[in-house]
């Protein structure tokens, strides 16, 4: 395992913060996985997950197993780390922008396309190369100004030219669920069947402020269709966002067995040695992010949830009630879809607006911007 450490812009005189990145495998590999954890400062799952990822890798590593290279950020975001206010993290937002650390990443496809209309030719291994090639430049002609951008700008160089991308977060209460798109759905298929996920989430894209996994899988896809019968593209990366629960299921127990799921997946991609064990049964089929309803509190009050994660629910079904102690109401909240619940609050009091649990339906219902801000 090879330690490098990536310093990055100071915001302040006499502070500075760095990434760490943690790499293993043989450097002539042709396959090659990224994976990072709690790129959501708050959401702490993934972080214990690269813990036990670190052993069994380096494990691995030691036995002469691993075929591909991975490299693996245990902490993905040092500066929503350090946003603690009376023991409260906020990890979400950059508190000198207020930024999502989750968006405002690349448009490779936007920034590339006309450079690459010369270079591509008809063989798709060669393209794949000059693809990466060029977006290695566009990282480097990058210009950050800002500690965050600076953050950007690291993560990207680290995982552009990955095969396979799992972005490691979780939500405030959830099953196991991942966010995918849906030209790489299929070879994404069998780690949502290792994990376990009880909502697969596609889209074409969501519709706002590029995600860090979309900044690497989106580019393939739109490059293929807007150079088909031109020049062959192939899915150079597939990417996901992988949602570990809740931010409360943070377990050794259950880190060690996300993380053997992991290795399980890159066995079964070829990146580490050994037969995997045979392909679990899908706990879901996969739906579409159009297709999630939002359920939002209709007033001020207390939140008395009828339903957890996980839950099969039915249209007109009560999924909560607000509360509202002081003028003696109780108002319930329902679902207009069948579905799953697959994430929900983990407040219990309501101001009026508050997204209290998601839904994950089987047909669209949403258009526009398809993620939280």
């Amino acid at each position: 395992m090879q330690t490098v450490h990536h310093p990055l812009l100071s915001p302040s005189l006499g502070t500075r913060r760095t990434l760490t990145s943690l790499h293993f495998g043989p450097e002539q590999a042709t396959q090659k996985a990224y994976i990072q954890a709690s790129l959501h400062a708050d959401e702490l799952p993934g972080m214990l997950v690269a813990h036990h990822l670190r052993d069994l890798l380096s494990a691995a590593e030691a036995r002469d197993e691993l075929l591909g290279k991975v490299v693996l950020v245990p902490m993905a975001n040092p500066i929503g780390l350090s946003q603690t206010v009376m023991h409260h993290q906020l990890g979400r937002f950059e508190l000198a922008s207020m930024e999502n650390f989750n968006r405002h990443y690349p448009d490779f496809f936007v920034l590339l396309r006309d450079e690459l209309a010369p270079l591509l030719g008809p063989d798709p291994k060669q393209n794949q190369a000059t693809v990466r090639a060029a977006m290695a430049r566009a990282l480097d002609e990058q210009a950050p100004s800002t500690e965050l951008q600076s953050l950007r700008q690291n993560l990207m160089r680290l995982s552009h030219d990955a095969d396979l991308v799992l972005d490691l977060h979780c939500d405030f209460e959830a099953v196991m669920h991942l966010y995918v798109e849906q030209a790489v759905m299929d070879r994404l298929a069998p780690l949502a069947r290792y994990l376990g996920a009880r909502a697969v989430l596609w889209a074409n894209g969501s519709g706002g402020s590029i995600s860090f996994d979309e900044a690497l899988s989106g580019p393939w896809w739109r490059l293929r269709a807007h150079f088909a019968g031109q020049a062959p593209v192939p899915l150079g990366c597939a990417s996901t966002t992988v949602e570990l629960r809740g931010q409360t299921d943070v377990s050794d127990a259950q880190a060690l067995q996300d993380a053997l799921a992991i290795c399980h997946y890159l066995q079964h991609e070829g990146l580490l040695a050994g037969a995997p064990p045979a392909l679990p049964p899908a706990l879901c089929e996969p739906t579409p992010l159009a297709g999630t309803e939002a359920l939002i509190a209709p007033h001020p009050g207390v939140i008395a949830f009828t339903c957890a994660p996980g839950d099969e629910v039915q249209p007109g079904q009560v999924l909560a009630h607000v509360v509202d102690p002081v003028a003696h109401r109780r108002t319930a909240v329902t679902s207009s879809i069948a579905g799953v619940i697959y994430a929900r609050q983990n407040l219990r009091w309501a101001t009026a607006g508050l997204e209290l649990c998601r839904v994950a339906g089987r047909e669209p219902i949403r258009s526009g911007n398809l993620l939280s801000p």
